[in-house]
């Protein structure tokens, strides 16, 4: 399928207006395939060429202005449309089309705790054309009538209400104007949960297996999307444009949420089988923000082309996480941000892939280098720079921007240049100059304060490494006189370092602090460096800075210290040890143990350090379970789950995990879920403690007893992580089949991926790196963008530390002929294996070959 080219579009857009489109869908023709009826109506505006995008099964039928086209003449997915004369036109298609199993398009599963089949579309960049015929591009904006044909006990959702007429039979409301790849169905026996706010049906949707953990959490739900929805009318002047808001929880959905206008689509892990932390209750509650936040930028007011994607999702982050603070009791939002969401932007962009927030427009020449662009830098880096324009040129002035944007532009299409204009006629600022330095520039700057005393006070010198302008918090912190083991704030200054490079003084009359923390509250987007002073306090007090958001500051200084070879490894895990049993903020605890356990123990530390590494982790795990012991409630449940779910990942005896799989709970509790008997099972795999014969009949029990989705997931994992060479290519000959009726669906292939890698089987898995990259560009190939990435990030043999695998990968970047999705992925891998090895390297580790 080529990708669209931008040239080919604003060719495209100049020459047609498009209108309508009536689009009749038919689920009734059997699991492989579904009917597609198209009316698109749209005026030529000169006598010109051009084409629509479908890609079906079979074209049966086209006419344009009721006379017949070729259907052979449909190549590589584009129908031709030629001699058009000035004037109105109508063009319509008839089709079947193929179901997907890769999320992408019409995706249909069939669940297997009940037997229930359920359909929904993914259209986002350019799939619409596997649902229906269409002129794929954001800025051709029509209005959407859909009616479906569906099985008669299914319910049928879209972007406007639905309504059913004869069995069977369901007509949705037409849309305002939209783009096509915000069209939206989804259908299937549905267990829905209903209301209405603000004189507008809500509702809540999942399949029927889950519906009593949808009803236990409905109530949670709704209230999160009322008050978000409540808090969005009083920032924005625009009411919602749209006559619903549903929200339907999916299966096997690729990203974490799909801002459809009036149905938003989720993956459904968002309903919560098992016990989960009230950090992933505010993540939850975040995306529901995020996606509400896309009614008006992104769906209200769309991009035009695919260079400004930043604009959907950098201010859809920033949002999400801005208004649940403000609105919901989740007030630590951006602790959880700083933790476990702006390393991903950090990370992205100090690699060889990385790219402006905002990038040219001809560095985004088609669709297929768009798609790559949905990373950390459009989402986490974004929404760090939106948050620092709004510390500098302040709040109510940002809003007065925003609505001015989308007064300007509603039901319309905008660039940058359209949104830095908005804002610039409420502020005084020159936020032109602020764009040029912050959204077209790519890296990370680096802030590193001196400290020196004198006689009369003492002296701060901030050395600003990188090129942007930064307003920043910085924190003095003094030993509290009450505890001296303890932190106490001093004061906390505004600092504005401007966009050259160089220093910034400051003097105090004052005693030097034990403790300087710039960007304090987490303002702006920047590594920090600590003064020698400064550090030794940190390593003995971290735990005690009174706000959390300062505590996810340090750690994140720690983490990129330890990523640029400066710090350690040994010595974040000896932070940790020394502070992490004492933490309380969620959000923290999980977010270090997380890069201890998947970044320091699996990839930066030696082989031979591992065990140490994770009796370290286990050790943590073990002081925090006792200092939880007792009733659990509230953040005292959250740390116990977390501390056990670690305890799981990190040991390295089978015993007292075979123990609590015997007994069914943790002495102490929690007791075992589904999802804490999965992962157990999954850590005694890996560790092959028991004859294999006993632990796949283990795992197929299990699956008997828990045969749900999830379940089929979680067996395909521990399977794939025995440690048995015939387990490993029976995994292997799963991952890699191109047979469409054989292939694994996206969410199994992930299972069976991240089962396969395993540090401790490192010898049974050295032969499948090379097999790794001389088959995956086929696979890549041809199960499309998709499955790529998964192939990219799952099953790449990351935790083989080895310059063997770097010069494989790099043989593969060369010659192997990577689709643009998988070298993007590939790319990224490599860049992060070297760093992985020269860390080792850096702290005296000699690289394995």
């Amino acid at each position: 399928m080529p990708a669209l080219q931008r040239d080919e579009a604003q060719n495209r857009a100049r020459l047609i207006d498009v209108h309508r489109y009536e689009v009749d869908l038919d689920f009734t023709r059997g699991p492989d395939h579904f009917g597609s009826r198209t009316v698109i109506h749209f005026t030529a505006r000169t006598a010109g060429d051009t084409f629509a995008e479908i890609k079906p099964a079979e074209l049966h039928r086209v006419t344009l202005d009721g006379a017949p086209l070729d259907p052979a003449a449909l190549a590589d997915n584009r129908l031709p449309l030629t001699g058009l004369a000035p004037g109105t036109h109508e063009l319509r298609l008839d089709a079947t089309m193929r179901y997907s199993r890769t999320g992408e398009g019409m995706h249909r599963f069939t669940d297997p705790a009940d037997g229930e089949t359920y359909v929904y579309t993914q259209l986002f960049m350019e799939d619409v054309q596997r649902v229906f015929g269409a002129f794929d591009q954001p800025d051709l904006k029509a209005t959407f009538t859909l009616t479906v044909t569906a099985p008669d006990d299914w319910t049928v959702l879209g972007n406007g209400i639905a309504t059913a007429g004869a069995p069977g039979r369901w007509t949705l409301a037409p849309t305002p104007l939209i783009s096509t790849y915000l069209v939206a169905v989804a259908a299937g026996p549905w267990h829905s949960v209903r209301t209405e706010h603000a004189g507008l049906p809500f509702g809540i949707h999942c399949r029927r297996s889950l519906a009593p953990h949808l009803d236990t959490d409905a109530d949670e739900i709704h209230d999160i999307t009322r008050r978000c929805f409540d808090r969005y009318h009083q920032m924005f002047d625009e009411p919602y444009p749209f006559d619903s808001y549903d929200q339907a929880f999916v299966p096997e959905f690729n990203a974490g949420a799909m801002e459809n206008p009036g149905l938003v689509t989720f993956r459904d892990e968002f309903i919560y089988r098992s016990a989960v932390t009230d950090t992933e209750r505010q993540t939850r509650g975040m995306v529901i923000a995020h996606e509400m936040a896309h009614m008006w930028f992104g769906d209200l007011v769309t991009l035009r082309w695919w260079d400004d994607i930043w604009l959907n999702e950098s201010f859809a982050e920033y949002m999400g996480f801005q208004v649940l603070a403000e609105a919901t009791r989740f007030t630590e939002t951006w602790t959880d941000f700083a933790i476990a969401r702006k390393g991903w932007g950090y990370d992205a962009d100090q690699r060889p892939s990385t790219h402006p927030v905002a990038p040219a427009p001809e560095d985004v020449p088609d669709t297929a280098s768009a798609l790559l662009n949905f990373d950390g830098i459009s989402y986490a880096k974004g929404a760090s720079a939106l948050r620092q324009l709004v510390a500098w040129m302040g709040e109510q002035d940002f809003l007065a921007g925003i609505n001015d944007h989308f007064a300007r532009h509603r039901f319309g299409n905008a660039t940058l240049a359209d949104f830095i204009d908005s804002l610039a006629r409420h502020t005084d600022r020159d936020v032109h100059a602020w764009a040029a330095n912050w959204l077209r520039t790519t890296g990370v700057d680096t802030l590193t304060p001196t400290v020196e005393t004198g006689p009369d006070g003492w002296r701060l010198d901030v050395a600003h490494t990188g090129g942007r302008p930064h307003r920043i918090a910085v924190g003095l912190y003094g030993q509290d006189p009450a505890d001296t083991r303890r932190l106490t704030l001093r004061d906390r200054f505004d600092l504005d370092l401007p966009a050259d490079t160089g220093h910034t003084h400051r003097t105090f009359p004052t005693p030097a602090p034990d403790l300087v923390l710039l960007n304090d509250g987490d303002l702006t987007y920047t590594k920090i460096r600590f003064d020698p002073a400064s550090w030794q306090t940190l390593t003995t007090t971290l735990a005690t800075l009174p706000d959390s958001l300062s505590r996810a500051v340090a750690w994140n200084a720690a983490r990129d210290l330890v990523r640029d070879g400066e710090l350690p490894p040994a010595a974040y895990l000896d932070l940790a040890r020394t502070h992490l049993p004492r933490e309380s903020d969620l959000a923290i605890v999980q977010g270090v143990l997380t890069f201890a356990r998947t970044q320091i123990a699996d990839r930066y530390l030696p082989h031979t350090e591992r065990h140490t590494a994770l009796t370290t982790l286990h050790a943590i795990s073990r002081d925090i379970l006792r200092h939880t012991e007792g009733p659990a409630h509230g953040t005292h449940a959250g740390l116990r789950l977390t501390a056990v779910r670690a305890f799981i990942d990190s040991a390295t005896r089978h015993e007292p995990l075979q123990e609590w799989l015997d007994d069914g709970t943790v002495p102490g509790g929690p007791a075992l879920d589904p999802e804490l008997r999965w992962r157990i099972l999954g850590r005694l795999a890996v560790l092959g403690a028991t004859p294999l014969d006993g632990l796949r009949a283990t795992i197929d029990a299990e699956l008997v007893r828990d045969p749900s989705a999830i379940g089929r997931q979680g067996a395909a994992r521990c399977h794939a992580a025995l440690p048995d060479p015939a387990a490993k290519q029976a995994a292997w000959d799963a991952l890699f089949t191109t047979d469409d009726g054989e292939a694994l669906s996206n969410y199994l292939f992930t299972a069976t991926a991240t089962g396969f890698w395993n540090p401790e089987q490192h010898d049974l898995l050295r032969p499948y790196a090379a097999r790794y990259f001389t088959e995956v560009p086929a696979l890549a190939a041809h199960r499309g963008p998709a499955l790529a990435e998964a192939a990219g990030r799952y099953a790449f043999p990351a935790t083989l530390v080895e310059d063997t695998t770097l010069t494989l990968g790099e043989t593969c970047l060369a010659d192997g002929d990577p689709t643009p999705a998988l070298r993007r992925k590939l790319t990224d891998q490599l860049d992060d294996l070297r760093r992985a090895l020269g860390i080792r390297a850096a702290h005296g580790t000699p690289p394995a070959v």
